[in-house]
C-alpha cells in the first residue's frame, strides 16, 4: 500500500486546523485519509473505511495513517508550526486487540515523539458495538498521555447515553447540530443542553460544519471552545500548513 500512484501517496493524509473560537489559532490538527488508486482514482474515508473494517486491512492501514501522521508531526515541529495534537482515524479492530498498548509505545518511542501530541479518532459505531476491552484500552491509552476523540456525536443515529462509558478527551459534534443554531431560542437551548451534556462528562466539545462566524459566536457563548469546517480551513496536505502571520 506504501506506494506512488500518480506521483501521490497510494496512502495520503490531508489535515485541516481546529480552531479556538477566541483567539482565531489553530490549536489542533485532524486529519483525514484518501486512497490514490490506479484504477479507481481518489477514494475518501466514507467509501472504503466500513469495507476495510471487515478485516485486518484496517489495521495495517491504521499503521500507515499513524507513520505518516507522526512524521508530519516531526516536519511540523522543526518549521515551528504549533499545535497541541494531530488526530489520526483508530479502528475498533485495533482499539479491541491486547497488543495496541505495546505497539503503540513502540510506535511513539521510535518517532520520538510524545504521546500527549496524538489525538485517536473514534468512529460513533463504537458506541453501539463497543465492548469491554475497549473501553478498558481508551483508559489505559489515556493514561500512557493519548488523547481520544469521539467524532460525529450527536447524528440522529448515536447512542448519546452510551458516550458516558468511554472517557474520551474531546467530543466532535455532528454537523447536525450547527443547523439547530438557526432555528430560534428553543434550537440554541438544544446546542447549549449537547455541549453540557459534554462537558458534564468531562470531555472538550468541539463543533464540525462552522461555516460563519455568526455560527461561532454563538457557540462560543453556549461555552463551545473549539470548531472546524470552512470558518477554520479545508483539509491541505502537510507542507501547505504554515504559521499564522504575526500582524
Amino acid at each position: 500500500m506504501e506506494t506512488l500512484v500518480g506521483g501521490l501517496r497510494a496512502v495520503e493524509l490531508l489535515y485541516r486546523g481546529i480552531r479556538e473560537f477566541e483567539t482565531g489559532e489553530t490549536t489542533f490538527l485532524q486529519s483525514k485519509t484518501r486512497l490514490n488508486t490506479p484504477s479507481l482514482g481518489t477514494i475518501m474515508p466514507e467509501s472504503f473505511r466500513g469495507v476495510a473494517e471487515l478485516s485486518d486491512q484496517c489495521i495495517t492501514l491504521f499503521e500507515l495513517e499513524l507513520t505518516q501522521a507522526l512524521e508530519a508531526g516531526i516536519r511540523l515541529r522543526e518549521r515551528d508550526f504549533y499545535y497541541k495534537w494531530i488526530s489520526v482515524y483508530m479502528p475498533m479492530r485495533f482499539l479491541g486487540s491486547s497488543s495496541a498498548q505495546t505497539w503503540l509505545m513502540q510506535m511513539m518511542d521510535t518517532a520520538e515523539m510524545d504521546t500527549n501530541r496524538v489525538c485517536f479518532e473514534l468512529s460513533p459505531d463504537l458506541l453501539v458495538n463497543g465492548e469491554k476491552k475497549h473501553m478498558n484500552n481508551v483508559e489505559l491509552l489515556r493514561n500512557r498521555g493519548f488523547h481520544f476523540l469521539m467524532t460525529e456525536f450527536g447524528g440522529a443515529s448515536c447512542p448519546l447515553m452510551r458516550l458516558g462509558l468511554y472517557p474520551v478527551d474531546y467530543v466532535m459534534m455532528s454537523q447536525e447540530i450547527i443547523g439547530y443554531l438557526n432555528k430560534g431560542e428553543r434550537g440554541l437551548l438544544s446546542v447549549d443542553s449537547v455541549v453540557s451534556f459534554i462537558e458534564g462528562l468531562g470531555a472538550e466539545p468541539i463543533a464540525d460544519g462552522v461555516t460563519t462566524s455568526n455560527q461561532a459566536e454563538l457557540l462560543y457563548r453556549s461555552k463551545c471552545r473549539y470548531g472546524a469546517g470552512a470558518l477554520s480551513g479545508k483539509y491541505v496536505q502537510e507542507r501547505y500548513l504554515r504559521k499564522r502571520k504575526e500582524d
